[in-house]
């Protein structure tokens, strides 16, 4: 009977060490899961906004507002730009204009009034400007709010030419060739030019032109006439009869002094188209 009872226990204490892994497992799966659940509901609770942190009626309305008004603000700055006359045209300032009459000017820019500044094409009023017989240079620029301002460089006379018997007058013509006014009799104190044809798109009108325009002044005062046959062969007659032979409009400054040299000389040509060979011609 002892070896009986004493095998009994025993196996009632190995099925317990047995069964205790089992209920330790499970005590931690059952935790698990607790865990997990506890983490989603953590989450869940953070993803869902604060009642602190939701924005409140006043705010979104005044939010809204600000944006109707930066809108509107937009909106009426281009129409006071762009459509409105408060900055339109109301005044045409012309400034360098010294033959040429100024109401003239504004005739020929034809400025609208009224017309928004900012839709004004001064690039139309600067070709309409520039396209008159007297002006040489134009710009045009806004001043703010209400002025357009042109300002002009006129042509400066280097010569004239007479079309003679039969033609319609005494012409000024300026450093460029170009003729951009008639006058009713021959000016004092510019030279003559004395060519089959006179006009800006002529090269033998260019060439001369150009030489009258880089000679010194004090030999330009002399010069009472101005001839050539081709670009290179440019030459005028002094006031005392004298004649020149310039060639074309390079070696200026090297041409004056020679010439000023042979001058002292007796002679009738001067030759000074190679100012290295000048010669002097009786």
């Amino acid at each position: 009977m002892s070896p009986t009872r004493e095998r009994r226990p025993q196996s009632a204490a190995s099925s317990a060490e047995d069964d205790a892994p089992d209920r330790a497992t499970l005590a931690r799966q059952r935790r698990g899961r607790r865990s997990e659940e506890e983490r989603r509901r953590t989450r869940a609770a953070a993803a869902r906004p604060s009642p602190r942190n939701r924005p409140n009626r006043q705010v979104e309305i005044r939010r809204r507002w600000v944006a109707l008004l930066s809108v509107l603000t937009v909106v009426a700055l281009v129409y006071l730009l762009f459509f409105s006359s408060m900055l339109g045209v109301q005044d045409v300032a012309v400034n360098g204009a010294r033959t040429v009459p100024v109401d003239q000017i504004r005739t020929v820019a034809a400025v609208p009034a009224d017309k928004p500044m900012l839709r004004l094409s001064t690039d139309d009023i600067r070709d309409r400007v520039a396209a008159m017989p007297g002006i040489a240079t134009v710009e045009v620029s806004r001043s703010w709010p209400n002025t357009v301002e042109i300002t002009v460089t006129e042509r400066t006379a280097i010569a004239f030419f007479d079309s003679g018997p039969g033609g319609d007058g005494v012409h000024l013509v300026d450093g460029g060739g170009v003729v951009f006014k008639t006058v009713p009799a021959r000016p004092v104190g510019l030279p003559e030019l004395k060519l089959p044809k006179v006009s800006a798109d002529d090269p033998v009108t260019r060439a001369v032109t150009a030489v009258l325009g880089v000679i010194p002044e004090q030999l330009l005062k002399q010069v009472t006439t101005a001839t050539a046959k081709t670009p290179a062969s440019v030459e005028f007659t002094l006031g005392n009869g004298k004649i020149v032979r310039w060639g074309t409009a390079e070696q200026t400054d090297r041409k004056a002094k020679v010439l000023a040299a042979l001058l002292t000389q007796d002679g009738k040509v001067y030759d000074v188209a190679a100012p290295e060979l000048p010669t002097i011609t009786s």
